[in-house]
């Protein structure tokens, strides 16, 4: 999977978060500051040529719908970050955020039911 830039990825969660559109529906509900319409327009270009959307004529303009999932992104997207930064090892990522004092011992403990519960 090709790594999306900050820009690309802004401009993805406004595509999942309307489903599908108009470059127009994705400013609206796009993170402020939201990016001029041509940048956006112009980024969603790019993840139609990565692959992460497709579109639709419809008169003189397009609609761009997602072509992968939010979910199946953040599992690629982690599973890519923990290899790369964190030695392939959740225990490694859990461990930093313990020791930057990121999450709490409550955090930690409820985590450890989900995992036991996941048994």
């Amino acid at each position: 999977m090709e790594k999306l830039t900050q820009q690309e990825e802004a401009a993805m969660q406004a595509i999942w978060k309307a489903g599908k559109g108009f470059v127009k529906d994705f400013l609206e509900v796009h993170a402020a500051p939201a990016p001029p319409y041509t940048t956006l327009a112009s980024t969603i270009k790019n993840l139609e040529k990565k692959g992460f959307v497709e579109s639709r004529k419809a008169g003189n303009v397009y609609e761009y719908t997602p072509v992968m999932d939010e979910a199946v992104y953040k599992k690629k997207f982690m599973n890519g970050f923990v290899k790369n930064y964190f030695e392939n090892s959740y225990k490694e990522l859990v461990s930093f955020f313990a020791k930057e004092k990121k999450i709490s011992p409550d955090e930690l403990k409820e985590i450890i039911r989900m995992i036991e519960k996941g048994k």
